[in-house]
């Protein structure tokens, strides 16, 4: 047995997904580009718990990418959201959280308060009318560094008014990177509001950054 073993390997309409196991963790490679995998989490919790100080009792939340489920764990493990709504374009993830990742995602996607969307965000936030209290974004490993070419609307002066307009007023973005874009947080202080920045240390490499923008 190899130290790493393919559980899984699709393809897609946007290439390649790999789903592979190394030792007790799993690991998410997308075209042959490592994703994610489930041996931290410790960002993609602060993600979402730093959204969700910033909120009262029944808010909605909006979570951009499954993953492997760290921000949907800490989110259904928080009384504050109501409503917890998770858009995820792979349904081949979706499925593997129902199985070769459900010891990860544990009771998360039984949660009455979880719906969730198989779409593309950028498509989906457009088209919605739907407005939230908080929105949590993890679909790309930060604002220069997108997973696919179309995800970079999300992070111009466009995608920023898209997000800031899909925001109650006083609502919370935050958005995950797995490097510093201070470029990208004074686009959102501009567009959004007041940004603050919470850093991550890692094992390896300079930290994570979360960015919270707050509606004004």
């Amino acid at each position: 047995m190899s130290d790493i073993d393919v559980v899984d390997r699709v393809t897609t309409g946007r290439g390649e997904l790999v789903l592979r196991r190394a030792g007790e963790h799993f690991e998410i490679i997308s075209n042959g580009v490592f994703l994610m995998d489930t041996r931290n989490g410790a960002s993609e919790r602060v993600l979402v718990r730093e959204a969700l100080a910033l909120t009262r009792p029944g808010a909605r939340l909006l979570i951009g990418g499954l993953g492997v489920g760290f921000s949907l764990v800490e989110a259904a493990a928080s009384p504050v959201p109501a409503e917890i709504v998770v858009l995820e374009i792979e349904q081949n993830l979706i499925d593997w959280h129902r199985g070769e990742l459900a010891a990860v995602s544990g009771d998360a996607l039984a949660d009455p308060r979880v719906r969730l969307v198989n779409d593309d965000i950028v498509r989906w936030l457009r088209d919605t009318g739907e407005v939230f209290d908080a929105i949590c974004l993890d679909v790309d490993n930060g604002p220069e560094w997108t997973v696919f070419e179309s995800n970079s609307a999300l992070y111009d002066d466009g995608g920023a008014l898209l997000l800031r307009d899909r925001l109650a007023p006083g609502g919370v973005l935050a958005i995950w990177s797995a490097a510093a874009a201070p470029e990208y947080a004074a686009r959102l202080a501009a567009v959004i509001g007041p940004v603050t920045t919470h850093l991550v240390e890692v094992p390896r490499g300079e930290p994570d950054v979360v960015y919270l923008a707050r509606r004004q």
